[in-house]
């Protein structure tokens, strides 16, 4: 694995006493309420080896409430999955089901793809 960069925008050193990096920036987003989120959820198989998976994208917020969606959606459709790059990734072809669970829980939902 390959080290993160402690020097951000590659500056070493400045001689302004009142420097700022650009790091208080890249504070995580709060969570919008299900009302304010527009997921998007796709059926793909793609560089998957012929498998079908569910994704739901589109989340803004906490990478824990994410997380913790994912586990929820994951419990109600009795499958496994993970949660990457801001994406639910559950296992096998659920979009409808997931589709009726986030409607019904107040999320603003569209299907995608095909």
């Amino acid at each position: 694995m390959s080290k993160k960069n402690h020097h951000p925008g590659n500056i070493v050193y400045s001689t302004n006493p009142d420097f700022q990096t650009g790091d208080s920036d890249k504070s995580e987003h709060s969570t919008l309420p299900p009302q304010q989120q527009d997921l998007r959820v796709m059926r793909d198989s793609k560089q998957r080896g012929g498998k079908t998976v569910t994704l739901i994208t589109g989340f803004i917020g906490k990478e824990d409430d994410l997380k913790e969606l994912g586990k929820l959606l994951k419990t109600k459709c009795g499958t496994g999955g993970s949660v990457k790059n801001g994406e639910i990734i559950i296992q096998g072809d659920f979009r409808d089901k997931i589709f009726n669970f986030l409607t019904d829980a107040k999320y603003r939902v569209k299907k995608a793809g095909g």
